[in-house]
């Protein structure tokens, strides 16, 4: 199971969720408390092991905004949070994760009409676009007709309901960023709980087959 630690602001936090495991970091260039900019998301990412990959995340961004911010940060991945169309995603020169909002069942419609590299399902937002920090109900994703190995599950994960979301979506990635904040700051403790859940069925594994 891979993980995704969104909303990074510093360095301690990078190395911090690196060491654990994490898989992906997520940089918000967009309006949000998380926000941070290119120039200090370049210096994080350029410390980074080269098996972490680093996401910039973006809402109704110009074409041109984004591909001046990837450089600035050398990003991996382009995530997209907005209103942007097939075409805007096809045109982008980085992998891109389309995040779509899920309240019912109509909101998976669309899916089916972008080709990226993952599809990222999260909570509708409150104040700004991106998860509310609670859970939508993961059931909607029961007959999702795209491939297990290209969702990424958002929307109010922590510590305490990630391995049942992975149980029952089965996604290729999870993807928290409030569930491991203390105050609105990232908690390091939380950091490395979260990712020991996420995989603790992968460990699991391994360690069965060992036994045999």
């Amino acid at each position: 199971m891979k993980v995704k630690i969104c909303g990074i602001l510093t360095t301690e936090a990078a190395a911090a969720a690196s060491e654990a495991g994490a898989n992906m970091l997520g940089f918000v260039f967009a309006d949000s408390k998380r926000r941070i900019a290119p120039e200090k998301a370049g210096e994080v990412i350029a410390q980074l092991p080269d098996h972490v990959k680093s996401v910039g995340v973006f809402v109704n961004e110009t074409y041109e905004n984004i591909i001046r911010i990837a450089k600035t940060a050398k990003l991996d991945y382009i995530q997209l949070h907005g209103d942007e169309s097939p075409e805007f995603c096809r045109k982008l020169p980085l992998p891109v994760i389309k995040a779509f909002s899920i309240k019912e069942k109509t909101d998976l419609d669309k899916i089916s009409d972008y080709d990226c590299a993952y599809y990222l399902l999260d909570s509708p937002g409150v104040k700004y676009r991106g998860g509310s920090g609670i859970p939508f109900d993961w059931s909607l994703l029961a007959d999702l007709d795209i491939p297990k190995e290209k969702i990424i599950l958002a929307g109010g994960l922590d510590v305490e309901n990630v391995v049942a979301a992975i149980k029952t979506v089965r996604p290729a990635v999870v993807d928290v960023s409030s569930g491991v904040e203390t105050d609105g700051e990232k908690d390091l403790e939380k950091i490395k709980a979260f990712i020991r859940e996420a995989k603790l069925e992968e460990r699991e594994e391994i360690g069965s087959l060992h036994i045999t």
